[in-house]
């Protein structure tokens, strides 16, 4: 799989995802097998630029190359000065969203709402292109509603545009997150098009995986919330299309050690008191479907200290070895919740 010059180690990437594809993050994905991340939007407005939320979402200091990074926006100019910016800041790939369905997002004419005007999509992906000499992407949607879909317009716009890499999430905006992702699609813009495409939505095992590159035809996937607590899924999916055959389930001894290192870096990343806070929604992704994790994800949010939290998570991990040397992942048993307690 090739981006412009960067040669990628697998097929298999990892989505862009506010609030949860941050640096340690996407590290830790690609440590685990993701061929592939992309960071969070970074707003394309320049009064948000030296913003502390901004300064960090385009932070890849120490980051597995290629780094790239994703923009929003609906102002042509504001997009190619964004790309430049990230550019001139270590940004090796640019992503354009027109993806994100969320309302916030799309009241502002961003993510999403953009493929409702083909015009201004033109105009964008242009000035995108000419602005940069790194390679450009574009993340979008089938499109607005179900009954406005135009991604095949859009796919072409944006081989004409020079873009490099297609990623389709199989859903309309107005779909948001519901439904089932319409594969039929992404197998039409594959076909329509001769820059790669990646396919995305619903992609949770490596069958799944499997059978969304066989039917789409695609190049990649491109896995998203399947891989919040479960970032080794990359490595699952690469070593299942490579060998038909499953890896078994990590050891407890290995993901207590992942899980420490993550939180260390996650702290060293955030400080503190924003650390321990946005620590939470990881830790309690890890331990949502484990032995006693509902119960020890409750008590977990009331730590406010990230050493307590630290070792509250260390010492979950270790009660885990009462179940086998492999975590064992099921509905949590009422008799385990309450030992946990």
């Amino acid at each position: 799989m090739q981006i412009g010059p960067y040669t990628l180690r697998n097929n298999v990437f990892v989505a862009p995802m506010a609030g949860v594809t941050d640096r340690p993050f996407r590290q830790l994905c690609k440590e685990l097998g993701a061929g592939y991340a992309v960071s969070e939007m970074a707003a394309s407005n320049p009064r948000l630029w030296a913003s502390e939320k901004s300064t960090r979402r385009i932070d890849h200091a120490g980051e597995m190359e290629p780094k790239a990074v994703q923009i929003a926006g609906a102002v042509p100019e504001e997009l190619a000065d964004c790309a430049k910016f990230n550019v001139d800041r270590g940004a090796q790939i640019i992503d354009i969203n027109m993806g994100c369905p969320v309302k916030k997002v799309c009241n502002n004419w961003c993510g999403s709402a953009l493929l409702q005007h083909e015009d201004l999509v033109a105009r964008i992906l242009d000035a995108v292109v000419a602005a940069v000499d790194v390679p450009v992407t574009l993340k979008f949607r089938t499109g607005w509603n179900r009954e406005n879909k135009n991604a095949l317009r859009i796919a072409r716009l944006a081989q004409d545009a020079g873009i490099q890499m297609l990623t389709l999430h199989g859903r309309t905006r107005a779909d948001g997150y519901k439904g089932e992702a319409e594969y039929d699609t992404i197998a039409a813009v594959k076909a329509a098009v001769s820059i790669p495409v990646v396919a995305n939505g619903d992609i949770t095992t490596p069958e799944k995986a499997k059978f969304v590159l066989d039917y789409t035809k695609a190049d990649a996937v491109m896995i998203g919330r399947a891989a919040q607590g479960r970032p080794w899924i990359c490595r699952e999916v690469d070593h299942y299309l490579r060998t038909g055959t499953h890896l078994p389930a990590p050891t407890v001894a290995e993901v207590r050690a992942l899980m420490n290192a993550h939180l260390e870096a996650h702290y060293a990343f955030y400080g503190e008191y924003v650390g321990v806070r946005t620590a939470r929604k990881h830790i309690g992704w890890y331990v949502r479907d484990l032995p006693g994790g509902e119960a020890f994800r409750q008590r977990m949010n009331l730590l406010e200290a990230t050493a307590d939290q630290l070792a509250a998570v260390d010492e979950f991990f270790k009660s885990q070895y009462r179940y086998g040397e492999r975590l064992q992942y099921r509905p949590a048993d009422p008799v385990d919740e309450a030992m946990a307690a």
